[in-house]
């Protein structure tokens, strides 16, 4: 799933590619992508691109006064071309794309989404806060206080991994930095938010910002194409089970969930223990 550092580097990217430039089309494709009827997408048309900024996980372009909103959930992603092909796109089970947007001169981008799971989103709103998961933001991390960040945690019963995911507490974390974050702060994913101390806050906060800044300077300037390719080979964590932890060579171990998993190190975070993978016990029982 594209996360800050992803989306604020589609961000820059698209404000270099798109401002200034006369929306020509916007062609729909997987009608369930769509989540607004009005305005139409047709009132993007003729419209020239005054910015493209990042609002926690969503894109925001915005255009004639409206605002073209991109959630590209887990499996989404957007692919620019210089010129898009001249025939329509067709709707087609095997074809993932979503939308197509294409600028006067020919260039634009396609938004695809692989997978059966669809949950890529789009929004034609008058005002970004009109997104029902744009409302619902909490604040940026990059831009959060020590102070602040240390409120949001006050009296919070849940685990910090889960803490840290929540849209509503802060904007743009997800599963993978996520691990990230709390790999570079030495902390156990389960441990209770609330049950942090001044100095166990103070290291989860400098590892959130260190680590996102890190992931975002090595995404600048990267093209589109390239970003998911840097995500991997920047993750330490995440994604990586079953791999040496490049900090203290430990074996990085995964807890499976549902529909996701976390990875963690236990030298790092745990004290060297595993922690129960409730999923798995119960495979063996």
């Amino acid at each position: 799933m594209p996360e800050l550092p992803e989306v604020e580097a589609l961000s820059a990217f698209l404000s270099e590619h798109l401002t200034g430039r006369v929306i020509a089309k916007v062609q729909p494709v997987a009608i369930s992508a769509l989540k607004t009827y009005d305005p139409p997408v047709t009132a993007l048309e003729g419209a020239s691109v005054t910015s493209v900024t990042r609002r926690g996980k969503f894109l925001d372009i915005e255009a004639g006064g409206l605002h073209l909103v991109v959630h590209l959930a887990r499996a989404g992603w957007l692919r620019w071309k210089e010129t898009l092909p001249a025939e329509p796109p067709h709707p087609s089970p095997r074809n993932p794309l979503a939308l197509r947007l294409r600028l006067e001169g020919g260039a634009g981008f396609d938004l695809t989404e692989a997978g059966t799971k669809k949950g890529l989103a789009v929004y034609v709103v008058r005002d970004p806060a009109e997104v029902p998961g744009v409302a619902r933001l909490g604040p940026d991390p990059l831009e959060v206080t020590e102070e602040a960040f240390a409120a949001l945690l006050r009296g919070e019963r849940r685990r910090i991994k889960g803490v840290l995911r929540d849209q509503s507490v802060l904007a743009g974390v997800g599963n993978a930095y996520s691990d990230e974050v709390l790999h570079a702060a030495r902390m156990s994913p389960y441990k209770l938010a609330a049950d942090l101390d001044e100095e166990e806050t103070a290291r989860l906060y400098e590892a959130l910002g260190s680590t996102l800044r890190e992931a975002v300077e090595r995404s600048r300037g990267l093209a589109a194409g390239e970003l998911k390719a840097e995500k991997k080979m920047g993750l330490r964590v995440h994604g990586r089970t079953g791999l040496p932890c490049p900090v203290c060579g430990d074996t990085v171990r995964e807890v499976s969930f549902a529909d996701s998993s976390l990875q963690y190190c236990p030298t790092c975070q745990t004290g060297g223990k595993p922690l129960a993978d409730r999923r798995l016990s119960r495979l063996l029982k």
